[in-house]
């Protein structure tokens, strides 16, 4: 079946707005704002639902981000109130410090990882702050295969593109009229100098047809992607808990 963008846009729209009735009546969306589509077409599903003065957009960048101006680009074409916060100096006080109790130097994941819990940290301050809510911008694809940090990007109050996948976010920021060369630019974590897909392995295109209709030609991607659906699986359960019951009181 052909996904058709308009009626899928107006349906996350809606959903949005019965989201917010029920858990933040007049509250505002917070979201992070990469510059990318996924928080590109986030920030404008939330503009179009609240309005776009109950929308903020938070740029963070490590020090240095070279691509901020197409996050500041996206909030003025949106026209969304914004803060920019630099996690640079909390990042290197902080793993500074890890590293000094640690005697040693954190592991590269461990770096790459702890920028975006900072950001989500921030994300909450801000929210917290402005009476809001804050926005998960993760798509379908990512959380299929575990491409996304937990506690980091992958939290958030709610998330609007959880059951889309990258060509579908990528249908709904055209049929909405952002800016192409955004809503096209190739996904990037922005942390290791690498594109999604050279991370991944695999293209999101191959990724997104085999969630949706279950075909990978080719078996070793097919493999690589079910093995890391399984693995990732924990990151969108509930966190486990043990559950205490009483014992039975003995009959007499």
């Amino acid at each position: 079946m052909e996904f058709n963008a308009k009626e899928v846009k107006d349906q996350v729209i809606r959903w949005i707005r019965d989201w917010f009735e029920v858990n933040g009546k007049g509250c505002n969306a917070v979201l992070g704002i990469s510059g990318g589509k996924d928080s590109s077409v986030a920030a404008a599903l939330c503009a179009e639902a609240l309005g776009k003065d109950r929308v903020i957009g938070v740029t963070m960048p490590n020090g240095i981000q070279p691509d901020i101006d197409d996050s500041f680009r996206i909030i003025k074409h949106l026209g969304i109130r914004s803060y920019n916060v630099n996690i640079g100096a909390s990042f290197e006080a902080l793993m500074a410090e890890v590293e000094s109790v640690l005697g040693h130097e954190a592991s590269n994941q461990t770096r790459i990882n702890m920028a975006p819990r900072l950001r989500m940290t921030t994300l909450y301050a801000v929210s917290q702050s402005n009476n809001g809510r804050v926005v998960n911008t993760c798509n379908l694809s990512e959380d299929w295969v575990g491409y996304s940090t937990r506690y980091g990007d992958a939290a958030g109050d709610f998330s609007p593109l959880g059951g889309l996948t990258v060509q579908e976010v990528v249908a709904i920021g055209e049929e909405m009229g952002l800016p192409i060369d955004l809503v096209k630019k190739a996904p990037s974590d922005g942390l290791t100098g690498k594109t999604d897909e050279d991370n991944l392995g695999f293209t999101y295109a191959v990724l997104d047809r085999y969630i949706r209709t279950g075909v990978c030609e080719d078996p070793a991607t097919k493999e690589l992607i079910d093995r890391k659906h399984r693995l990732n699986l924990f990151k969108l359960k509930p966190i486990p808990h043990f559950d205490y019951t009483e014992p039975a009181i003995p009959l007499e």
